[in-house]
Order: structure tokens, then C-alpha cells, then sequence
């Protein structure tokens, strides 16, 4: 029993000292002293965009720092409970340290793929849409597959979501929707799941029982706050609005609530029906809008960076990244990192976190 338990603490040691490595602790402490450094400046107030990434770097670095120190003082304290053990061999108190090894290491596991966000957005809530291929009823059941499937995502990790906008199918399923998913590192965690997504089943709505391929693309956009301004000229955007439909009440059905805007320049298209009020749905389109035009504004600085220092990106963003497989046999394949899981069921009850964590992994490479 204690040689089982002198492995684990081996295996501990070993991951915490290369987690050291990957984190890279000691730079993380000298980078909280700069910030906390600049923030002392009586200047500092004077860029307040600036001053507030400031504080988000510092608070973010700090949780890393905090969280590894937490995790060091938990197993001294483990390594004396365990010299107890030996003293006393006392089988309560060895199964005891064996649990709290098990956790430990979790955390660690935990700690090191938080430390992969290190983009300055990554923190943020996140605005994810879904839009169903061609295919018809199949296509659109497959995007409500996935609504369901990221939902679940978000309970499981204690994330709150917001349906923005919701375009029911015909028959079946949705033919859109937009959420917004309200969380920590919401956006860092999800930003693996935009491209294309591919289903392989046999239809339930095909009678002969045929084998039946759809698609749905999803697009995952960092929710920004007032601090970062996208300007939005009034002469080019059209606001329409008109009578929500599905559910919603008699109020929402009987008044032009729901709010459509269209871009002008780039033909962007948002909307919102999810609020009673004009005015919220109004307030919702914008949020999305901004997030949308921020992000071609950051795909167009990349693009000049890669033509000028000839980068090439390891992902394709409208490329299918994913296939789900339910027949001939069952199969969750990410086709960028070669992550699988073969309880198709279970995927789509929200276990993606191996599709999350290997393409953290895979990008930071």
C-alpha cells in the first residue's frame, strides 16, 4: 500500500516540476512585480484602456501564482499526513493520503491547461452562434445536437447561458442560434470549438434508414467590454424590427420586439429576439455586432503580421475540425490534434474537455 502511495507522490513530483517548467513560475512572480509596479505610477489613470489590461494581466497572472502556491502547501501538508501513516500505518489515514493525491494531481492538470490562456481575451464571456449546412430537417437536428451538447458543456462547468436569438426549424431542430455563455475563461475554453462540425448517423427522419452525413458550422467571439472601441458610424448600419416568433409569451408575439442590424459596409447581419424589450434586444444585437466587427478587425492585423513575417497558422478556421460518429461505429474524432472519445453519448452530453485541453496543447506549440 505505502509503495503505491510513494508512486504517486513520484508521479506529483514529477508533474509539478513540469508544470514549474510550462507555467513558468518564476517569470510569472517577476511579471506581477512589474505590474504591480506600473499601477503604483500616479500616471498610471492617465490611459484608462491601457490601465485596465494592465489590471487584467496582473489578475490573471497572480490566479496562476496563487493557485500553483496552493497547490505546493497542499502536498507538504499531504507528504506530513503521510509520514503519519507510515508512523502509525493506520489504513484510514493511507487511504486518506491516496485520495488526496488522486485530487492533487487533478489540479495540477487543471492549473496547466488554465495557464495555456494567456490571450488577452481569453478571459472574457463569449458570444457562440450555430448555423446548420445544407440538409434540411437532418442538418438543423444536428444543430440543436450541438446547442444541447455546449449547454450541458456550460452546466457541468457552472457557466450561465443566454439564448440571444433562436430560429426554430420547420420540422425539426434550429435553423440558428446565438448564446451568450457568461463565465471565466469562457471564451478561451470554447475558441476550440469554431469550424465546421460533421454528424455521420442513420437518419430518424429518413424512412428507409439510410446512412446520412450533415454539417453545422459554429463561431465562437470574445464578448468585449466598453473599454475596447469599435467604431460604428450610424450611415452605415439599418435597423429593422419586426414580430419575434416561437416562444415568448403574448407580449413578445404581439409587438415588433425582436431587432435585426445589418452592417452596411461588411453586410454583418445580427439580431435578437430573446427580450420582451425593443430595447434589450436592441442593446443584445449591438454587443454581437461589436464582437463580430472586433474580429475581423484582429483577422485583418494577422494577416498583415503573417505577410510580413511569412507566418503560416496551424488552423483553418472554416475548415471541418470535428466528425461525430454514431454509425458503423461510435467515434468523437478532432481531425486538427487526433483527440478521440468513443462514448459518443457521453460528447453529447457535454464531455469535451480532451477536445478543449489537446487544442490548447496543440496551439501553444
Amino acid at each position: 500500500m505505502n509503495y503505491e502511495i510513494e508512486q504517486n507522490i513520484e508521479k506529483y513530483k514529477n508533474k509539478l516540476k513540469e508544470l514549474k517548467k510550462i507555467i513558468k513560475i518564476d517569470d510569472i512572480k517577476n511579471k506581477i512585480d512589474e505590474l504591480e509596479k506600473q499601477m503604483s505610477d500616479q500616471k498610471f489613470w492617465d490611459d484608462k484602456e491601457k490601465a485596465n489590461q494592465v489590471i487584467q494581466e496582473l489578475k490573471s497572472n497572480k490566479e496562476i501564482y496563487q493557485e500553483f502556491n496552493k497547490i505546493d502547501d497542499e502536498f507538504k501538508n499531504i507528504l506530513e499526513l503521510y509520514t503519519l501513516t507510515k508512523e502509525a500505518e493506520d489504513e484510514e489515514l493511507i487511504k486518506e493520503v491516496e485520495e488526496n493525491i488522486q485530487n492533487i494531481i487533478k489540479e495540477i492538470e487543471k492549473l496547466e491547461i488554465k495557464s495555456l490562456l494567456n490571450n488577452p481575451l481569453d478571459h472574457k464571456n463569449c458570444i457562440l452562434s450555430i448555423h446548420p449546412g445544407a440538409g434540411g430537417t437532418e442538418s438543423h437536428d444536428w444543430a440543436q445536437m450541438l446547442m444541447r451538447m455546449y449547454v450541458r458543456w456550460c452546466e457541468k462547468n457552472n457557466y450561465k447561458v443566454n439564448i440571444l436569438d433562436l430560429l426554430p426549424g420547420e420540422e425539426a431542430g434550429i435553423k440558428s442560434v446565438t448564446m451568450e455563455i457568461i463565465g471565466p475563461y469562457a471564451y478561451g475554453y470554447l475558441k476550440s470549438e469554431i469550424g465546421v462540425h460533421r454528424l455521420v448517423r442513420i437518419s430518424p427522419f429518413d424512412a428507409n434508414k439510410r446512412r446520412h452525413t450533415s454539417f453545422a458550422s459554429v463561431s465562437v467571439l470574445p464578448e468585449l467590454d466598453e473599454n475596447i472601441e469599435i467604431e460604428i458610424n450610424e450611415k452605415d448600419i439599418k435597423i429593422d424590427t419586426y414580430r419575434a416568433s416561437g416562444a415568448g409569451g403574448q407580449h413578445v408575439n404581439r409587438t415588433d420586439s425582436a431587432v435585426r442590424i445589418t452592417h452596411l459596409p461588411t453586410g454583418i447581419v445580427v439580431q435578437c429576439q430573446s427580450e420582451r424589450s425593443q430595447h434589450q434586444n436592441k442593446e443584445n444585437a449591438f454587443k454581437i455586432l461589436k464582437a463580430k466587427l472586433y474580429q475581423i478587425k484582429l483577422e485583418e492585423e494577422r494577416k498583415k503580421r503573417e505577410e510580413l513575417a511569412g507566418e503560416k497558422k496551424k488552423i483553418e478556421w472554416g475548415s471541418q475540425i470535428r466528425s461525430y460518429v454514431f454509425m458503423p461505429y461510435t467515434l468523437a474524432k478532432d481531425h486538427r490534434t487526433g483527440a478521440e472519445h468513443t462514448n459518443i453519448q457521453a460528447v453529447m452530453d457535454g464531455d469535451i474537455d480532451i477536445f478543449i485541453e489537446s487544442y490548447l496543447k496543440y496551439i501553444s506549440k
